[in-house]
């Protein structure tokens, strides 16, 4: 009998379903509700894997110091400024991120953000980029690194034992708008991406890495990954992708949507 083969049909099942683009707000009400079935034991644990229109969402630690701009010029780009119960600072979210919420029970949520920075790390090495964790050097450093290039950021929130919130790691996103603000509160850092880390006929782009995280993420868990529908969630895809499209152009000034074609 193959050991490994069949230490992977004896694990817990890890739901992974992936949504597409997804306005911010709604993600967090989709968690919510999928947080609420999780406590009840009504599902097993689940990763969701999306993308989200331009936002900046800011932790429970950020500070006013952190949006130098004022919110009406990041308004004006088109990013919308959303307060957000996760841990950390303020952070960026666009098209071409990688996002993941995990939904999960755990009972050690510093071994559960070591697992998560493993898993991202395994991921990027399959690509052919070397990461590395700086936790040791203070809670603003969790994420995962590229010498001292931030690729992945971290930020999660713990009700009643189970999780929300989760990763982003930048894979073919516009950096500049972590320009504009003073991001994961390090006045100093400079972001970087799967993209900008690997010549561009190396990179595989956004479906490859969704398939490897995944994967990555089970295995770090000791999961058995299983791709679940979102009907099978009780999410309307299809509404959460037409209000993603509406949201994106809304968020567009109007000076430039007048050039887009009908």
């Amino acid at each position: 009998m193959n050991t490994s083969r069949s230490r992977r049909s004896l694990a817990p099942d890890l739901w992974v379903c992936q949504l597409g683009a997804v306005p911010y707000q709604q993600a967090v009400e989709i968690q919510q509700r999928i947080r609420e079935r999780r406590q009840a034991g009504e599902l097993p644990d689940t990763l969701l894997l999306l993308e989200h229109p331009p936002v900046y969402t800011r932790g429970r630690r950020s500070g006013e110091s952190e949006l130098p701009l004022g919110e009406d010029f990041y308004r004006a780009q088109g990013i919308e400024v959303i307060e957000t119960d996760r841990g950390g600072r303020i952070t960026y979210h666009g098209p071409g991120q990688l996002v993941g919420y995990p939904i999960m029970r755990i009972n050690d949520v510093h071994r559960y953000l070591r697992t998560m920075e493993d898993a991202i790390l395994a991921t990027l090495a399959a690509e052919g980029v070397r990461g590395r964790s700086r936790h040791d050097e203070g809670i603003d450093y969790t994420g995962v690194w590229v010498q001292e290039r931030k690729i992945a950021s971290i930020g999660v929130h713990v009700s009643r034992g189970v999780t929300t919130h989760g990763f982003a790691v930048n894979v073919e996103n516009d950096l500049e708008p972590f320009s504009w603000v003073v991001a994961c509160g390090l006045p100093d850092v400079t972001m970087t991406s799967l993209e900008r880390e690997l010549a561009p006929e190396r990179s595989t782009g956004m479906g490859c890495m969704r398939r490897r995280m995944a994967f990555q993420f089970a295995q770090a868990h000791g999961r058995r990954q299983r791709l679940v529908s979102p009907g099978r969630l009780g999410i309307d895809a299809a509404n959460a992708a037409g209000l993603a499209a509406e949201r994106a152009l809304m968020s567009i000034p109007q000076t430039r949507r007048e050039t887009i074609p009908a």
